[in-house]
């Protein structure tokens, strides 16, 4: 049993000396953004049609 934690305590500490990722490149531009100038609009109508739609379909 005592040879059971051994193993996993030495196994478990591997980690610790893992190396570190080298830093970034320091002039490289930044990564574009997500457009979300002409898609959210036709989201925000689809949203409000199928609520209309949902409404109707509960009233009936």
């Amino acid at each position: 049993m005592v040879t059971y934690y051994c193993v996993l305590l030495l196994f478990s500490s591997v980690s610790v000396f893992a190396e570190k990722e080298p830093p970034p490149p320091q002039n490289q531009p930044p990564p574009p953004g997500l457009p979300i100038d002409g898609g959210i609009y036709f989201v925000l109508i689809a949203s409000v049609a199928y609520a209309i739609y949902a409404v109707k379909k509960l009233k009936n």
